[in-house]
């Protein structure tokens, strides 16, 4: 059988950075990350729920934040596995990941707190750490590494 390399998908891995290491923000806590992660929720708080996963190096530095689920008014849906993937490409030391509750509340459901343990697990798999999955709402949040959930 011979075969024609022109018909096999090629497949390119890339993480471009533009933003000098002293230049990114640094995370130091629950409160730091929760500000971060306020921004981009900022259009979407109060009409469904989305999920956000960042990236960092091994100071805590924000290497990106990918969008890696939009859902509706109650739930939504992700893949451990494209935050894992994306962790790899980044070269990531450290995953934060967010999600916001349309219903203003912020205590964990059971989905949530399943999906923190498989990430956890993934995460340690690869040797990434998790660090911590946050509840936000337009006034507060809930932090899983702070509640002594992770």
């Amino acid at each position: 059988m011979k075969v024609d390399y022109f018909f096999i998908p090629e497949i390119t891995v890339s993480y471009k950075d533009q933003v000098k290491a002293s230049e990114r923000f640094v995370v130091k806590s629950s409160l730091d990350a929760s500000k971060i992660f306020a921004e981009v929720f900022k259009d979407c708080m109060q009409h469904h729920e989305e999920i956000y996963a960042m990236f960092l190096n091994r100071a805590n530095r924000v290497l990106g934040i990918l969008c890696v689920g939009k859902g509706g008014l109650s739930e939504v849906t992700v893949d451990t596995r494209i935050i894992l993937q994306t962790a790899l490409k980044a070269n990531s030391a450290a995953v934060m990941i967010c999600h916001n509750h349309p219903s203003g509340a912020t205590l964990p459901s059971r989905q949530d707190i399943a999906l923190t343990e498989r990430l956890k697990a993934g995460c340690q798999t690869v040797g990434v750490q998790l660090l911590d999955h946050l509840i936000i709402t337009d006034e507060t949040y809930t932090s899983f590494t702070d509640e002594g959930l992770l």
